[in-house]
């Protein structure tokens, strides 16, 4: 497959470049049209629900028994010796995260037009599995940011001590925007929804999350609970997104039994050798 010559006319360039970003927005709006999605709607729920109950009695067991407790056995803020985790802490924030992944996308669309065929069908493909990373990481990074308006629970420490029930409802300010944690969201999300296109990295990616938490809890940033209901808020989020692009067969399928799982999606050696054709003179 060849690319279109850099001769063509920047009008020509343009008009399909605008035809391909109309379409890959219209592609994730129409009308869901996979004949299982009420029974992967009704899996999802049903999960949803059961991972939100369990969760729930767990914050709360660790609001009670744990929170005051951990961040009294961290280091002082400002400590330091936590230079490389205030620098670790940072792959988990969610425009450094959401702004990457937007980057990646608006490479994709400005390469698309130069394609033809079966190379342009690869690199839309890839492009669809970014369009749901990055959906997904922005529906559970907004979702946890009503949630911390409308909580309102304090970090670690303001008021002066160490108090996990330190509550101001609807404060939206920093000071009180603790639950849940925002990097916990972000990290979570992430890790679920590059784990949903591309399972291989499921371990690599979880060990990401657990990371991002922990740097969290170091930095006196948040009580254990809010980067539990953090994570929370992240998978339910990717669950909720991955549904929705299955049920218009996007990225995934869906089983007779309601699950979900991914689209075979182009080889490394295929967007490798997409990538040469799109950058080639």
């Amino acid at each position: 497959m060849s690319a279109v010559p850099a001769t063509e006319p920047a009008s020509g360039y343009l008009s399909r470049l605008t035809a391909f970003v109309w379409l890959s927005l219209a592609q994730i709006v129409h009308a869901p049209s996979h004949s299982r999605r009420a029974k992967a709607g009704r899996h999802w729920a049903r999960r949803s629900l059961a991972l939100g109950a369990i969760t729930a009695m767990v914050i709360i067991a660790l609001m009670y028994e744990l929170d005051a407790f951990e961040i009294g056995l961290m280091p002082p803020r400002g400590t330091a010796w936590l230079w490389p985790v205030r620098i670790l802490t940072d792959f988990g924030k969610s425009n450094y995260v959401l702004w990457t992944l937007f980057a990646i996308l608006i490479v994709l669309a400005l390469l698309a037009p130069r394609l033809r065929g079966m190379s342009r069908s690869l690199l839309i493909s890839f492009g669809t599995r970014i369009q749901y990373i990055f959906l997904a990481v922005m529906v559970s990074v907004l979702a946890g940011e009503i949630i911390k308006g409308f909580v309102g629970r304090g970090r670690p420490f303001v008021g002066g001590v160490a108090n996990p029930f330190n509550f101001s409802h609807f404060a939206w300010s920093e000071a009180y925007a603790s639950f849940p944690s925002g990097h916990a969201t972000t990290s979570f999300a992430l890790a679920f929804a590059v784990s949903s296109v591309w399972p291989r990295l499921r371990v690599a990616m979880l060990a990401y999350a657990l990371v991002i938490c922990a740097t969290r809890l170091v930095l006196l940033a948040h009580h254990p609970s809010d980067v539990v209901a953090g994570a929370l808020t992240g998978v339910i989020g990717a669950m909720a997104v991955r549904y929705w692009f299955a049920a218009r067969h996007l990225a995934f399928t869906i089983r007779s039994d309601g699950t979900i799982d991914p689209l075979p999606g182009p080889a490394p050696s295929h967007l490798k050798r997409v990538a040469r054709e799109a950058f080639a003179p």
